[in-house]
């Protein structure tokens, strides 16, 4: 989302170790494709090494980083928290790979948001230096770290080539942190108009909305359709959820707004004669929605449930995790339900030049957040920020979104991976 808040580079010391070893940290492979994460990264950096911990807490950050109003309610809305235990995950990742080099590591203690920098403890014994300390005295550093200005005895042609290496590493981080907070600023309304540019501008899109048959029960209502159902029994299909129709609505108000129209079906209607000339946006699970199940399925993330014989679904299967990244995407057993999870994707049409939209929740309720997400501009500048824009067009990507509900309607929905293809 884009923030008013932006880590003054300039005011911040070149040979500050501290800031040169979070732009290391932000440009590492690890990060550069988590750009929320980033944004945490710098923000509370900055706030550190300006000696700013009031800025540092839960409702500083949410508002400042997150772009949650002022005053909202943190106990209900838990981004800070859960984007903090992604930022620690990634950041032992880096200290455990990229960077094991590194002289210095950085941390975030659990139960704060402030970081903290420490010495590395190698296999020789080494005593931890004051970071505070070691800024204006660098003599009180261990021979083996480098600050700028001190010599030590690498100064032979090895130290030559390593400090240009260092240097061409440092130019590196700096630009991709420039190029970071440049790219976090855009105009949302760009990001929803680059998002939706083949939806908008084609033929109309069909939009196609779960449909799943039903038997009426006498004592129980209308029941899903049996595998077996009884010669008897008259097939209802002309139901759909709460969610599904929420979503269409927020769909018809975004294409009205844009000037842009689109063919409704019930997916149980749908013929692929039609739907192969076309644009497709799919509203529903494919538990609900039979139409979906004569698509290639999606292949990074996948529903799934704990049996084979319970059409419920509870758990999203992520089939090539990031690091930092959950190998499974698992909704609590509650009721009622307080969390959903749903599954976002733009792929590749039936016919070439066509494309693809998923809509598609555990429950109605997380179809309705998926819609929601997509039709608000700063998510889908979110979404612009981690999938690439080629000749205009967004790239073919799968991503999951968690949702917070609350008396059966999606309070908070937050991107929780996202993988282009």
């Amino acid at each position: 989302m884009a923030t008013s808040h932006q880590p003054p580079l300039q005011n911040v010391a070149a040979s500050d170790f501290r800031w040169l070893l979070v732009l290391r940290i932000a440009a590492s492979e690890h990060f550069r494709t988590s750009p929320r994460l980033c944004e945490l990264l710098l923000y509370i950096c900055d706030c550190a090494i300006r000696e700013l911990p009031s800025e540092v807490t839960e409702q500083q950050i949410g508002t400042k980083v997150f772009g949650r109003p002022p005053g909202y309610n943190a106990s209900e809305d838990n981004i800070v928290r859960s984007q903090a235990r992604l930022l620690r995950l990634k950041l032992e990742a880096y200290f455990a790979s990229e960077g094991l080099t590194e002289d210095f590591i950085m941390e975030v203690p659990r139960g704060h948001y402030l970081p903290v920098f420490r010495k590395r403890v190698r296999t020789s014994q080494v005593t931890d230096v004051d970071v505070e300390k070691s800024e204006t005295d660098p003599s009180a550093l261990s021979p083996n770290i480098r600050m700028p200005g001190v010599k030590t005895k690498l100064d032979g042609p090895f130290s030559r080539r390593l400090k240009i290496g260092v240097a061409l590493a440092m130019f590196a981080a700096v630009v991709a942190a420039v190029w970071f907070l440049e790219v976090r600023t855009a105009p949302a309304e760009n990001a929803l108009e680059t998002f939706w540019r083949p939806f908008f501008t084609a033929d109309p899109a069909l939009v196609i909305y779960s449909n799943a048959p039903f038997v009426r029960d006498g004592m129980m209502g209308l029941l899903r359709l049996p595998q077996d159902p009884a010669l008897n029994q008259t097939i209802i299909d002309d139901y759909t959820g709460t969610g599904e129709v929420v979503g269409v609505h927020q769909l018809t108000k975004l294409f009205d707004a844009h000037r842009a129209t689109f063919v409704l079906k019930r997916s149980r209607l749908v013929t692929w004669d039609e739907a192969r000339t076309r644009n497709l946006i799919f509203v529903g699970s494919a538990t609900e929605n039979t139409a979906l199940r004569e698509l290639p399925d999606t292949t990074e993330f996948t529903f799934g449930s704990p049996s084979a014989k319970l059409q419920e679904l509870t758990v999203v299967l992520n089939h090539n995790p990031k690091p930092g990244e959950q190998k499974e995407y698992l909704r609590a057993e509650q009721r009622p339900l307080k969390e959903d999870y749903a599954i976002l994707a733009l792929l590749q049409g039936l016919q070439a030049g066509h494309r693809i939209l998923l809509l598609t929740g555990m429950t109605t309720n997380g179809t309705q957040a998926a819609a929601e997400f997509v039709c608000r501009p700063e998510a889908v500048a979110e979404l612009l920020r981690d999938v690439p824009v080629r000749n205009g067009e967004m790239q073919s990507f799968e991503a999951v979104l968690h949702i917070t509900i609350r008396g059966g309607v999606p309070l908070q929905t937050e991107l929780v991976a996202i993988h282009a293809r």
